[in-house]
C-alpha cells in the first residue's frame, strides 16, 4: 500500500525508460525551466516520431522530472539536450540518466558521442566532465541571451568503444 502511494504522489526511486510521443507536453515543460529558449510541444512530438533519435526520460513515481534527447548518424552521437527538474537537482539523478543514456547508445554501436554545453554552465560541465566526456573545442558567441548578452559554448566528445 505505501509503495503504490509513494509512486502515486511522485515518491520512489528513479527510472530512465524511453520516452513516449505522450510525453512531449511534459518534456517541453522541462526544457523551457532548463533553458533560455525552450523547444515546444510539436519539436518534441517530431522528435520521438524520428528513427534516429534515441529520447530517454526520468521518472520518480508517475512524474516525469528529467530527459536526455539524442540523434544519431552511424555510429556518431550528438546530445541534443539534458535536463532534470530544477527540484531534483543536485541529487546525482542527472549522472543515473546520462550514464544509463550512454549505455543504451553504445548499445545501438555508437561509438562516439558529441555534445556542446555553454562555457558558463559549471553544473553541467561537472556532469560531462566526470561522466568521461573531454573538450573538443569552443564556439564563440554561440549562445544568445534574452538579455543580448552571447556566451559561448564549449564542445565534448567521448567515446564509448
Amino acid at each position: 500500500m505505501m509503495e503504490w502511494l509513494s509512486e502515486m504522489w511522485g515518491g520512489g526511486s528513479a527510472v530512465v525508460e524511453p520516452a513516449t510521443a505522450r510525453d512531449a507536453g511534459r518534456l517541453a515543460l522541462l526544457h523551457a525551466r532548463s533553458f533560455h529558449r525552450g523547444w515546444g510541444e510539436s519539436e518534441f512530438e517530431a522528435m520521438l516520431t524520428e528513427r534516429n533519435m534515441l529520447v530517454h526520460r526520468l521518472r520518480v513515481g508517475r512524474k516525469i522530472i528529467g530527459f536526455a534527447a539524442t540523434r544519431v548518424a552511424a555510429d556518431e552521437a550528438e546530445i541534443l539536450s539534458i535536463a532534470v527538474e530544477p527540484s531534483h537537482r543536485g541529487r546525482g539523478l542527472s549522472r543515473q540518466l546520462l550514464l544509463t543514456h550512454l549505455g543504451h547508445l553504445a548499445a545501438r554501436g555508437v561509438r562516439s558521442v558529441l555534445l556542446e554545453v555553454e562555457e558558463n554552465n559549471r553544473p553541467a560541465r561537472r556532469l560531462y566532465d566526470r561522466a568521461g566526456f573531454t573538450i573538443a573545442g569552443r564556439r564563440e558567441r554561440y549562445y544568445r541571451q534574452g538579455s543580448g548578452q552571447e556566451l559561448n559554448a564549449v564542445l565534448m566528445r567521448r567515446d564509448l568503444s
